[in-house]
């Protein structure tokens, strides 16, 4: 299986990719922000031990404290975990699968942060999956439950039932036109909400937006995970239209071919000019314009943000060094 920003998938034109996500909180503990670093500590090594006796995904397991900075962060980059998870290593840890198209996040802001990802639209294959690792979490442990209100979370908004249903999606024409900001206060008042890639407070950079239920309490999974199908269909469907017609617009054809030609001869690349123009290659691509793979623009925009390339480097680069390497990555993946 390859990871979830390489495969293909349904609706892959503009759906990137899909992920579930489950909180839970074992009962016999209080939450996280209430246990110091050794509590923390001897809650991950329970939960690392209760999966290994029946691990059939091969989940690893790995302290933070063990990675760099800049490799948790390009971790988060790539949308494994979160900023948040990133950006502490106390008492942390996580649960890891080969292709990181799984990971369960230990004594983030609860528990158990449960993630699972796949390319395109796939919500339903997606939630089998994590509702499967979370029948196996919950025949090894009490989970905090209230019988009226669902699923107990430290952070009120997840109460219910704890599951965040989201899909990345790329809408470079609803942007462009100006329909995405109607959308956003449309999509809130059905339940939904729109964000940036890396969620709430962050920018849409390259046109991409991050599409999730808003609401977990007295609503079923299903219920939500319906009504985020039918609204992504919805989206896919307006920003289809705004693509067709402008692509036959001299100046979007201009565009998409200046910044392709701009990422092919580029001896230095800023993070802000790698996403912006990917965004418009993109658009060549999935429009017959240009004859370059989905696969590799989803690649490039993921795999060369700032702490990835330091990962891959092994060490902290400076930004221009970062942008030199850059630079070349996207040369050689589009020569």
């Amino acid at each position: 299986m390859s990871k979830w920003y390489i495969g293909a998938g349904e609706q892959n034109d503009i759906v990137i990719s899909t992920r579930i996500r489950f909180a839970r909180n074992i009962a016999e503990y209080p939450f996280p922000c209430k246990l110091n670093t050794k509590s923390r500590t001897e809650l991950n090594g329970k939960i690392r031990d209760a999966v290994s006796k029946d691990n059939k995904f091969g989940l690893s397991f790995v302290e933070m404290k063990t990675l760099a900075g800049f490799e948790a962060a390009s971790m988060a980059e790539r949308h494994i975990i979160s900023p948040e998870f990133a950006s502490d290593a106390g008492g942390r840890a996580m649960l890891i699968s080969p292709d990181e198209d799984i990971c369960i996040m230990l004594c983030e802001e609860d528990h158990i942060r449960l993630q699972v990802m796949r390319p395109g639209f796939a919500l339903d294959e997606a939630f089998s999956v994590a509702n499967e690792i979370d029948n196996l979490l919950n025949s090894k442990f009490d989970f905090a439950f209230d019988s009226r209100i669902g699923y107990l979370t430290q952070c009120p908004t997840n109460l219910g039932t704890g599951m965040r249903a989201s899909v990345m999606l790329h809408l470079p024409c609803l942007t462009m036109n100006g329909s995405i900001t109607r959308l956003i206060s449309t999509v809130s008042k059905l339940g939904l909400t729109i964000r940036g890639a890396f969620g709430e407070g962050s920018e849409a950079v390259g046109d991409m937006y991050q599409l999730s239920n808003q609401i977990t309490l007295g609503i079923s999974e299903k219920a939500a995970i319906e009504n985020l199908k039918s609204i992504t269909l919805q989206l896919c469907a307006q920003e289809r239209a705004a693509r067709e017609e402008m692509i036959k617009s001299l100046d979007t054809e201009d565009a998409v071919f200046r910044a392709y030609g701009l990422l092919k001869w580029a001896k230095l690349l800023s993070s802000d000019e790698l996403m912006k123009n990917l965004s418009l290659v993109r658009l060549g691509s999935v429009s017959g314009k240009l004859n370059v793979p989905l696969n590799t623009v989803n690649e490039l925009m993921i795999s060369l943000q700032p702490a990835t390339i330091n990962a891959k480097a092994g060490q902290r680069l400076t930004p221009r060094e970062r942008d030199f390497e850059r630079a070349k990555a996207v040369r050689e993946r589009l020569s």
